[in-house]
């Protein structure tokens, strides 16, 4: 899977789960997303995306009452689709 092949939406809240993530450290809900990010979208709309990642096989819940977290797939598909911008900053 490349991340060209999830649409905007998807992409949108995949890349805010996986630098949410990896700032926190901690599973990432719906309604942090919501709250923390202007995506414009409703928790419930957040779930059914996240639902659909989960499918995916991008992230998963490690309880069925947590937020969210990248699997290794998903790290590895965020990571190539970083390289596939091409020139990043050192930061």
């Amino acid at each position: 899977m490349h991340i060209q092949e999830l649409n905007e939406r998807s992409r949108e809240i995949f890349r805010n789960v996986v630098e949410t993530f990896l700032e926190t450290g901690e599973p990432v809900g719906s309604r942090t997303l919501s709250k923390l990010n202007q995506i414009g979208l409703s928790p419930a709309s957040i779930r059914n995306i996240m639902a659909d990642l989960t499918d995916a096989g991008l992230l998963y819940s490690p309880h069925i009452s947590a937020g969210r977290l990248p699997t290794q797939a998903g790290l590895q598909l965020f990571v190539d689709g970083l390289l596939e911008v091409g020139n990043l900053t050192e930061s």
